[in-house]
């Protein structure tokens, strides 16, 4: 997903003369391209993150559109005051991308970790929470967000992750969409994460009959599609993020639920328990621990 941000992004300054991409110590040669375009446009801020957002917020209040880009910890927790008072509480239009979410970096340790980062973010007003689940909404979500006058956060994944949104011509902020259709069960979920899901369902041949959507958007909600899901008759839903339980897209729904006295049948929150992980290793084998994976996924189905 990162590559795809950067060849975006490159595209974009083509012709957007007041976008300003600003990184904090992270992917200098990966935006080789875009400072060959816009030599003047890229700002390597260093690891002074709170700087940087700074910096951002003093361009959108100039009238400039910023994109940040880094490492989803130091993106969100390291600058939190930043976010909220010079981009959130001013209402300017910064575009803050946080790479390698959830656990792309798990043989790194508890530092790069970040599955607290939905929670704390959605929790500003004015600000958009979103997480794409592969490149091709990660690209519509830039696109429109560009042309949105508030902070939006993008949470994306590293490298690899497979395009599961071919054909779908309905992505958009605050649109979930349907990709794998089914009656008896109902799997939503945010971010790359959702490929567990599809293979578990055999994505092919579909034998469990499961519904597998993506919501994409955290914030804005799409309610309306939740309650067209709440509709249906399904056995039970599944909600599926690389977060932890506790902010992330599962509360919401629940507090969705809860504020519009929803009916649903049985609601199974899959995500990462309320405490440090500290084993080491690929985010693959550190799914599988967590219980996050397709076979885990492929048990609940039966």
């Amino acid at each position: 997903m990162r590559a795809a941000f950067a060849k975006e992004i490159t595209e974009l300054t083509k012709r957007n003369e007041d976008l300003i991409l600003l990184s904090g110590d992270i992917g200098n040669r990966m935006f080789d391209e875009f400072k060959n375009i816009s030599p003047n446009r890229f700002y390597n801020c260093g690891i002074a993150e709170g700087s940087m957002m700074s910096v951002a917020a003093g361009l959108a209040l100039s009238g400039l559109r910023p994109i940040v880009y880094t490492i989803t910890p130091f993106t969100t927790l390291r600058c939190l005051e930043q976010i909220k008072i010079g981009a959130a509480y001013h209402d300017v239009p910064i575009i803050i991308v946080g790479t390698g979410s959830g656990l792309s970096y798990a043989e790194l340790g508890a530092t790069h970790h970040s599955l607290d980062d939905i929670s704390i973010i959605r929790s500003i007003p004015n600000i958009k929470v979103l997480a794409p689940c592969d490149s091709n909404e990660l690209v519509v979500f830039i696109n429109e967000a560009l042309n949105n006058n508030s902070p939006t956060y993008i949470r994306i994944g590293k490298k690899g992750e497979p395009i599961i949104t071919k054909g779908i011509k309905t992505l958009g902020i605050g649109k979930a969409n349907i990709l794998l259709e089914g009656t008896k069960n109902l799997i939503i979920g945010i971010g790359p994460i959702i490929s567990e899901a599809l293979e578990a369902c055999d994505y092919e041949k579909n034998k469990f009959n499961t519904c597998v959507a993506s919501m994409g958007s955290i914030k804005p909600l799409d309610t309306k599609f939740l309650k067209k899901m709440s509709e249906r008759n399904f056995e039970k839903w599944i909600i599926l993020e690389e977060h932890s339980k506790i902010g992330g897209l599962s509360s919401a729904i629940l507090e969705w639920k809860n504020d519009n006295q929803i009916n649903t049948p049985k609601i199974i929150r899959l995500g990462v328990e309320d405490k440090f992980i500290h084993k080491l290793g690929k985010q693959n084998y550190i799914r599988k621990e967590l219980g996050l994976d397709s076979s885990t996924i492929k048990k609940l189905l039966y």
